[in-house]
């Protein structure tokens, strides 16, 4: 099989996301009615009417964006796609990993819900605010930005965070450290190195009373081994246990998202289509820069949900 599902992460949250799908499918409104009952709260109200901060907030922006994937999802399965049959891996841009072991079969989706509104609520409160930050590098090799973090450790903690590939990386760390690193990622030859407005250090060593509290809240939870592979952000390899995929996304709390090598894992087994499943086409763009081969393929309104299925089933 030459097919894998994607989910995006972080970022790829817009106010009006989901809204047509709930319009359209019956199936999607089910979704978003059984996150709001998970949260206790209209988190729809807030994805489809905004305002614009209050869905950025990480921990409202991480089940919103796993509740658009799995409306998708709950569509596609309605029109006769049976994941097994179809799609040989499953991966997701950091909190997408958990809406693709939704997807799969590991957690429920209200479940999946609640673990993404702890994980969002431990990644804000890990560190104060205005303590940490992150960084985009662009255009400078791995190794040279990892000589950057080295060096401006002295200042505190600083790492690569994600490598998202086509030449960008994401630094993250102490705000000192990381502003440090950032100036010299410049004198190092990149084209560019942008201060990321985001709330927190995430995928960073900041993180650990996140990771922590993940550790805590994935033991008590009921999971099931996924019903395809999934394709795991810290190891960028595929992963079937259940146990085992829950010490992984402890592990990713403080762990980089080698997005990078995961497609270019998918391009050398024979992956030749990536679906990605939810809100907007980052990793649509992304899989386009990274391996020239694969061709990725944005689902995320009833129009492509048709498109897919008469793709998918032929």
């Amino acid at each position: 099989m030459s097919i894998a599902f994607t989910f995006p992460g972080q970022g790829s949250q817009s106010v009006g996301m989901g809204k047509d799908l709930a319009e359209a499918f019956p199936e999607a409104r089910a979704v978003f009615e059984e996150v709001d009952e998970a949260l206790g709260q209209k988190l729809s109200d807030i994805m489809w009417n905004g305002p614009e901060d209050q869905l950025t907030l990480t921990a409202n922006a991480q089940p919103a964006l796993m509740a658009v994937s799995l409306a998708v999802m709950r569509v596609l399965e309605a029109g006769g796609l049976k994941l097994s049959d179809k799609v040989a891996y499953v991966a997701g841009h950091s909190l997408g990993e958990y809406s693709a072991l939704a997807s799969a079969g590991t957690f429920s989706i209200a479940d999946t819900a609640r673990l993404l509104r702890i994980r969002g609520d431990a990644m804000q409160s890990a560190v104060p605010v205005g303590e940490g930050a992150m960084a985009a590098i662009i255009g400078l090799e791995q190794a040279d930005v990892e000589a950057a973090c080295a060096e401006a450790k002295a200042l505190g903690v600083c790492q690569i965070a994600n490598d998202n590939g086509g030449g960008q990386l994401v630094i993250s760390g102490s705000k000192a450290a990381v502003e440090k690193a950032a100036a010299l990622a410049t004198e190092k030859g990149a084209k560019r190195a942008i201060m990321l407005p985001v709330s927190a250090p995430f995928h960073s060593d900041l993180m650990a009373p996140a990771a922590h509290a993940m550790a805590h809240a994935l033991d008590k939870v009921a999971k099931q081994n996924p019903v395809v592979p999934v394709v795991a952000n810290v190891r960028a390899a595929p992963v079937t246990d259940a146990d085992e995929i829950a010490k992984l996304l402890v592990a990713q709390v403080t762990g980089q998202v080698r997005w990078r090598e995961t497609v270019e894992w998918f391009g050398a087994n024979g992956v030749t289509t990536l679906y990605e499943i939810g809100a907007g086409k980052v990793l649509t763009g992304l899989a386009r820069r990274i391996d020239k081969n694969v061709t990725g393929i944005a689902v995320n309104t009833p129009a492509d949900i048709e498109a897919a299925l008469k793709t998918l089933l032929g």
